[in-house]
């Protein structure tokens, strides 16, 4: 596990970088200067062009980390891997495109009604799709090399720099919004550009596509496996997508606008994950290949812990903080609509980070084609609650709909897992964990109370007491947190780090 924490350790700082400057963007830029159909607008876009870059992708990314071990040879230069993960997608983007002209007119009377403004720039999809789905083509291939930390710098950092820039242009006049929406398809065009740089700098890849290697039994298994992840990318990639489709199909881009922001604070829960599952999956594709379960499973139950203990103290320091945050957030009082928005997708996003490494096993076994069943039954249910929820409760509704959804998924898919490989996510130290919070919930709640909120009532109303408050709060309660995860030893790899953190603070 050492490769996986020193780059997951890296990789995560630069996530939460990332997460500094779209903090920045989102809850004192975006919502101080531009509407909320404005906001709306911008994460319609991206959700639209994310799930054509996936349906487009025709599962490169996932079938590129299954049969890497394949092709692995370094005096070759793994005999042009790299050139097949550029032609496919680029097959399917052919596709794709076509498709999504073809059914236009269905699109567009779809968003026309409540998000007029969505079908003025829906064009623009397109372009956009393409450079996200090669941004991430060529991070994937640098995840392969276990060099995840300049990729996710990229789309972390520079991503969110790209775009900041763009919405302060915007904001000062020096473009429009025809010109702010285009920028954001540029945004991705460089950070494309930024990462074929950086792979072709690690010279161990190559253009030229050696297909004599492929042999009969490798191209037969690649065909049906990028078959079945393509039907599965049409059902699972709706996923990401669903909440916001049907909240601006149904109840507009302003309302999307305040979703988009609940959303976004939840999106902090599962960030320490996407470093963790980029450097562990090449891992456990190599052990199932290699039929070491034992490894794998290791791997699994480590991942899922690890994520389940950052996410959960991502999860309660927001929450403990969140009214706090919206009495602070610029026009907070537009958005204070989304605070149980959070929580629930918040819920959702930790279930989902802590057990998906369950779902990567199961990509990279021999049962991997019975993944699309789940998938399936994810994604109907997710459109039947949405559908229902929606109107009952608005974007709450949405919420409500995510993580019920998700856990009707993992409780199937993770009982397959075990049955097919033995492998399971869980083990009695995520109850520990779960225990652990709980507690800290409960001691926030008394010393809020009873403390704080009569030291804030005799002193001061105002939000500068506020603030100190909660973070001494806020800080004690985490540090009393971490000292229990410490002396419980919960997890061997976080001892080691702390252990050697103090030895080198004593010398």
């Amino acid at each position: 596990m050492g490769i996986v924490v020193r780059q997951s350790i890296k990789g995560t700082i630069m996530n939460y970088i990332g997460v500094a400057v779209g903090f920045i963007t989102t809850f004192f830029v975006m919502t101080k200067y531009l509407t909320q159909e404005e906001i709306g607008l911008t994460r319609v876009m991206a959700d639209a062009a994310i799930l054509l870059s996936g349906l487009a992708s025709l599962g490169t990314n996932t079938s590129a980390l299954r049969y890497y071990p394949y092709f692995r040879d370094g005096e070759s230069r793994d005999h042009g891997f790299f050139g097949w993960t550029l032609l496919v997608p680029m097959v399917g983007f052919i596709i794709i495109t076509i498709l999504f002209f073809f059914f236009k007119d269905v699109i567009i009377n779809m968003f026309e009604g409540k998000s007029a403004l969505f079908v003025d720039y829906i064009y623009l999809v397109i372009p956009m799709a393409f450079f996200m789905m090669y941004m991430t083509v060529f991070e994937t291939n640098a995840n392969i090399l276990m060099r995840i930390v300049v990729p996710k710098m990229v789309r972390e950092v520079g991503v969110r720099v790209f775009t900041l820039l763009d919405y302060v242009l915007y904001i000062t006049g020096v473009i429009n919004l025809d010109w702010m929406v285009l920028g954001l398809c540029l945004t991705y065009f460089v950070a494309t550009l930024l990462n074929i740089i950086y792979l072709l700098s690690l010279s161990k890849i190559s253009f030229k596509i050696e297909s004599g290697y492929v042999s009969k039994w490798l191209r037969r298994d690649f065909m049906f496996y990028t078959m079945f992840l393509t039907v599965a990318a049409v059902i699972g990639n709706i996923i990401p997508s669903l909440n916001t489709f049907f909240i601006s199909a149904q109840l507009g881009l302003a309302i999307t606008g305040v979703y988009t922001i609940a959303s976004y604070m939840a999106n902090l829960v599962e960030i320490p994950y996407r470093s963790v599952s980029a450097i562990s999956r090449p891992i456990i594709s190599q052990a199932m290949k290699d039929n070491d379960n034992q490894r794998a499973a290791e791997i699994c139950k480590s991942v899922s812990l690890h994520q389940l203990i950052v996410g959960a103290f991502v999860f309660f320091v927001i929450w403990i903080n969140i009214d706090l945050f919206f009495e602070m957030l610029p026009n907070g009082e537009k958005y204070v609509d989304g605070k149980w928005v959070f929580f629930l997708l918040g819920l959702a996003k930790l279930v989902n980070s802590s057990l998906n490494i369950g779902v990567t096993v199961l990509s990279y076994s021999r049962w991997y084609y019975l993944q699309l069943i789940f998938t399936a039954i994810l994604t109907v249910s997710a459109i039947l609650l949405n559908n229902e929820l929606i109107p009952l409760w608005g974007m709450t509704g949405a919420a409500w709909s995510s993580i019920i959804s998700f856990s009707i998924y993992y409780l199937l898919l993770l009982s397959l897992i075990l049955w097919k490989t033995k492998i399971s996510p869980f083990s009695w130290k995520e109850v520990v964990v779960v225990a652990i919070m709980f507690a800290l919930f409960v001691i926030n709640w008394l010393s809020y109370k009873y403390i704080s909120k009569s030291i804030i009532y005799f002193n001061s109303t105002g939000v500068a007491l506020k603030v100190v408050e909660a973070a001494v709060r806020t800080g004690i309660l985490v540090i009393i947190g971490l000292v229990i995860i410490y002396k419980t030893k919960i997890s061997k790899e976080i001892n080691e780090i702390v252990n050697k953190l103090v030895r080198k603070g004593k010398i």
